[in-house]
Formats: structure tokens, C-alpha cells, sequence
């Protein structure tokens, strides 16, 4: 469903950021290895348990993704976000964290008048595994754009073509012009929700969707809207004649050995699919009691549990198969479900007129609300109202899928990313950047609402011809977090920005004229040169500001050099000059 009726996913996304028995079950596979295998054709599994090492990845933050995943277990700050979550990590071709916390299915209903939820006896209680399977949520959009895209590739849907060529009564009530790129990047106009299990029949509810009238004119706004992913699954269904649970099944699952991803899983599942909601209105738009093994989604339930924006049931395992296709360019063995140009637009950016809403073909990219440190503008994912979330990164390989239970007992007890943010950071961090020059380089860390320096001593700059040299590496929140160089001739009581240039290796010079470092640089090394003030005692810092809602991966700094003509005033590489820095929320980093 929609994150919340009439409110953008992003502004969802800035709400608190506060950190606050097992059944036998043999209808699954017991070896996740055994899903990524492909179903036909042999070919190396996609994935492998491994250590942090051999995934390329720090252990130290992969514990600490733990911990704090943990933490919102507990009151964040009044409710716990969920009552259980599985966290997996991984980069390559390594699973480095597989990881279940909490319950699957703790409570079994919800008691308004004191906010409490009213839990099973202790014997009902089912902790989490590792192959617990989640309702999607949102997440399930993602499934069907990869299926339209699948049709665009086999001519069968065009990705410019209005939607009203395929579906003539979709063109009532001005959407004539629709396309099915708007609706695969939330562009098209639709509002974002509407109560189709209101209506009677399946067909009324279709009629609904034809009769609906667009919020803004089509291509003129972003608003995202489960009604886009309704449509196209109806766009779908027509073309190829096949429900879309039969092309979830015989276009992507099945190929990809995914054993535990379906839309309306059977009964035998249950004990091995995490619960959601006590149900009931007015906070639900239906009175279901605990939805336990159904799709939460009321549409989607209204819809038979099969719909093109939620309703689709998964592990962790599996998602992170998906993920690795996608990440390999649409291939996992030898099994193909996209050509890598197609994968490549959907980690393209479509809505370049839309700042902030950056979207490829059925994914979001570079949203720090929930992906956190590991946002670049090729980062793609999708969230789910459920508690669900997948993370793709490109730049580094890595994937982060995050899955829980947070509307379980209620939606009302969650607010905001946070757990999202949270785990999303700590895999970034875990992602070593190694130093430019020898073993070790300044790292201003991550904090959030924070500011962290590193200056210089005194130098005596008064002959006018000091520069200073170093390399730089930075990945910021664009525009909240700034990275500034600057420089003080009266001991610290002010301080001056000074204009540097960076130089990315074998790239051309970019100038920084207000002396500042914000937003995405590539995540490598760029080299940098600042001409310093003429003072006798100039002291020259970097100072890193953060804001308090999110991070990006921070900034690196890495030997420091200030020269005057052929004299040398600090070295870096010097012992005595290296111990005169002074750092505060900076630490030094080894390779």
C-alpha cells in the first residue's frame, strides 16, 4: 500500500528516527543454497554463506548492524518498530549476515484502550528464522516492473506507448496520454491511493481505476501511487493472456530457483510466514482480526491477494538472489531474465525533472531515508509497508535486504526508516575505502547532528605562495552534510573558506570556489589543491557537519601536504608533522 494516504514516500521516510515455538515445516527447502540454484539448465548457485572477509566487507559494522537492528526490539521510543526482523548482508557473490532477531508471530490481537498488543501464550510464540517468509508489501512492485520490462523487451509492450493503446478504457478521465513509463516511475498523475475494496466486484474495481481522473496533469509531478503498479499489472495481464501470478511464477521464480516467493502462499506455509495486523477499523479499512498468512495490503486482499502493487510473499534468501541477478545484469546461473541493458534502465534516473525523486524503471534510487549511507544515484530499492525493505548498490556490489514485521500488532506503533537507515549505514561502513597513500588515512566518521575537525598546526604562510595538497574522498548527504576546508589567521576566533580544486584520477579538474565537498563524488580518491592565505601563523582544518536525520558514507582525507615554493612547511608522511594534526571526530583508518 501506499506508506501513508496522500503523503509522498519521502516525507514518510522523515518521520521518527528515534533508536530507540518453532513447527516443523518441510514444504520449504531446508538449504537456502538449494533456492538460488536454477531450476533448469545446472550452473553455480548465486550465493554462498560466507564470512565478512570473503565478502570484501568489515566485520566490526556487520556486528554492529546487529546490534542495532536489536535495539528497535525495544521502545523506539515508545512501541518497538517490530516484533522481529531477518537481516541479510552481503557483497559479490557472499552472504556475510544472515540473521534472524524476535518474533515471527508474537501477539494475537491489539488492544486500543491501553496500546497494548495482547500476545500469545508463550508455547504459540514463534521466534524468527532465517527463512521466515514476509508479506512484501511494496516491495512486490518491483517484481512487476521487472515483468514489464520483461514484455518491453519482448516487443510485446512499449515502453513510451500511452497506456490507453493497450487498455482503451484506461484513457477516461484525461489519462489519454498516460504512458507506461509514468507509471513505472510514478509520473502518470494518479493520486496515491484509493479504497478499491469498497467496491463490490472485480470488475468495479477496474472500472474504478479507468474512471479515476488524474491528481496533476501526466508527466508534470511525482506522486507515488500503488495505482501505477494496479494499472500495470492490468497492462500485463492483457498482453500475455496470463494472471500475474502465473508470470511471477514462470518468468522470475522459477527461473531462478526463488522456491519460497509466491503471491498467496498455502495454508502449510503459515507457520513459517511472520504475522502482520490485528485488523480492524478505524486504522484498517477492513475488520480481518490478526492477518497471519494473507496479504495485509486491503486492495490486494480485495483483489484475491494478487495485485501489481503488494501481495507478494518472500524470504530473505530469495530477495537476495534477486538481487544478485539483478546486480550480475539480469542473469543468475545460466538462467536469464533480463538483458543488462534493461537492468541498466532500471538503475537509470527517469525523473531528472523531479529532484529527490530520483526513479529508475520500477525501482527508487538514491533515497537516503531509507537507504542510508549506502545511497549513490545508482542505488535502487523499494520499500514496504509492512516493514520491508531491499537495497541494491551497484558501486560497491552489495545488497541489504531487511525484513520485518513492524505493523504486527499495529501500524500505529512505527514511524519512520530508522531500523532501515540504520542497517543500510553499518553495511556501508562495512565496505572498506582504502587509503590513498601507506596504510592509514583520516576518517570524519558518521554521526548524525554532528561536526568533526581536522587541522593543521600553525604554519607560516606569509611569503604568498603556499599551497596545500592532499587526497580526498568524499560521499555526503548532498547539501545537508558539508565538507568544508578553511582556514584561520587569528588562532580559530574566525575562520575563512578556502577555494580548492579536486581532480578525480584520469579526470578533468572540478573547481570548489566556496572551499566546499557535498553530495556523491564517485566514491574514489580525487586529488586536491588549495592556494593558502599569506599569514604568519595560518591554521588550516577540515570541518565536517552533518545533519540529524541521515549520513552518507563520509569523507576521507589522506596525505596532507603544505609547500612554499621548495620548502616543505608540513608533511603528513612526517612522524613529528603527522603528530601535530589535531583531530577531533576523526580517527585514522588502516587498509
Amino acid at each position: 500500500m501506499a506508506d501513508a494516504r496522500g503523503m509522498s514516500r519521502r516525507q514518510v521516510g522523515l518521520g521518527a528516527l528515534a533508536l530507540g515455538g518453532g513447527l516443523a515445516f518441510a514444504s520449504l527447502p531446508a538449504d537456502p543454497a538449494a533456492a538460488a540454484a536454477p531450476s533448469r539448465g545446472g550452473g553455480r548457485p548465486a550465493l554462498r554463506h560466507g564470512s565478512a572477509r570473503e565478502a570484501g566487507l568489515l566485520p566490526g559494522p556487520l556486528r554492529q548492524l546487529v546490534t542495532d537492528a536489536e535495539a528497535f526490539l525495544q521502545p523506539s521510543p515508545e512501541h518497538p518498530w517490530y516484533a522481529g526482523a531477518v537481516l541479510l548482508a552481503g557483497r559479490g557473490r557472499t552472504v556475510a549476515l544472515h540473521r534472524p532477531i524476535g518474533m515471527a508471530v508474537r501477539y494475537q490481537a491489539y488492544d486500543e484502550e491501553t496500546d497494548t498488543g495482547v500476545e500469545f501464550p508463550p508455547d504459540q510464540q514463534i521466534p524468527m528464522a532465517e527463512d521466515t517468509v514476509f508479506d512484501l508489501a511494496s516491495v512486490s512492485k518491483l517484481f512487476t516492473s521487472i515483468l514489464a520490462v520483461q514484455q518491453i523487451e519482448r516487443g510485446r509492450i512499449e515502453l513510451e506507448a500511452p497506456v490507453a493503446s493497450y487498455l482503451p478504457d484506461f484513457g477516461r478521465a484525461g489519462k489519454q496520454d498516460v504512458t507506461i513509463r509514468q507509471l513505472l516511475t510514478h509520473t502518470s498523475g494518479f493520486r496515491a491511493w484509493i479504497p478499491l475494496y469498497e467496491a463490490p466486484t472485480y470488475e468495479e474495481k477496474v472500472r474504478r481505476v479507468y474512471d479515476e481522473e488524474p491528481a496533476s496533469p501526466p508527466g508534470t509531478a511525482y506522486l507515488y501511487s500503488d495505482l501505477n503498479l494496479i494499472s500495470l499489472q492490468l497492462v500485463l495481464e492483457h498482453v500475455t493472456g496470463r494472471r500475474l501470478d502465473v508470470l511471477l511464477r514462470e518468468e522470475i521464480t522459477e527461473p531462478l530457483g526463488m522456491r519460497r516467493t509466491r503471491y498467496n502462499p498455502p495454508a502449510s506455509w503459515k507457520p513459517k510466514i511472520a504475522a502482520t495486523e490485528d485488523a480492524r477499523k478505524p486504522w484498517s479499512g477492513l475488520d480481518r482480526g490478526l492477518v497471519w498468512g494473507e496479504v495485509h495490503d486491503e486492495n490486494a486482499y480485495s483483489l484475491g491477494g494478487v495485485a501489481g502493487h503488494a501481495g507478494v510473499f518472500s524470504d530473505a534468501w530469495d530477495l537476495a538472489v534477486l538481487a544478485r541477478t539483478l546486480l550480475d545484469g539480469g542473469v543468475c546461473g545460466r538462467r536469464r531474465i533480463l538483458r543488462p541493458e534493461s537492468v541498466e534502465l532500471m538503475f537509470t534516473d527517469f525523473n531528472t525533472a523531479f529532484p529527490g525523486d530520483e526513479h529508475g524503471l520500477g525501482f527508487e534510487l538514491y533515497q537516503h531515508w531509507y537507504m542510508g549511507a549506502m545511497a549513490t544515484p545508482r542505488t535502487a530499492g523499494h520499500t514496504g509497508f509492512t516493514g520491508t525493505a531491499l537495497v541494491l548498490d551497484p558501486t560497491t556490489d552489495s545488497f541489504l535486504v531487511v525484513l520485518g514485521n513492524s505493523v504486527h500488532p499495529v501500524r500505529g506503533w512505527r514511524s519512520g526508516s530508522a531500523p532501515r537507515v540504520a542497517a543500510a549505514n553499518q553495511l556501508a561502513r562495512a565496505v572498506p575505502v582504502r587509503p590513498a597513500r601507506g596504510r592509514t588515512a583520516w576518517f570524519s566518521g558518521m554521526a548524525s547532528a554532528a561536526t568533526a575537525t581536522l587541522a593543521l598546526p600553525a604554519l607560516d604562510t606569509s611569503s604568498g605562495a603556499a599551497r596545500l595538497s592532499c587526497a580526498l574522498w568524499w560521499d555526503t548527504e548532498p547539501k545537508a552534510d558539508v565538507l568544508v576546508l578553511e582556514s584561520s589567521a587569528d588562532g580559530g576566533t574566525t575562520w575563512e573558506p578556502v577555494p580548492f580544486t579536486t581532480r578525480r584520477r584520469g579526470g578533468s579538474a572540478e573547481p570548489h570556489p566556496t572551499g566546499t565537498a557535498t553530495g556523491w563524488s564517485g566514491r574514489v580518491w580525487h586529488d586536491l589543491t588549495a592556494d593558502l592565505p599569506a599569514a604568519p601563523g595560518l591554521v588550516v582544518r577540515w570541518r565536517y557537519t552533518t545533519d540529524r536525520l541521515y549520513v552518507g558514507r563520509g569523507a576521507y582525507v589522506d596525505g596532507l601536504r603544505v609547500e612554499s615554493g621548495h620548502r616543505r612547511l608540513f608533511d603528513e608522511s612526517r612522524p613529528a608533522d603527522a603528530t601535530r594534526l589535531r583531530a577531533e571526530g576523526w580517527s585514522q583508518e588502516e587498509d
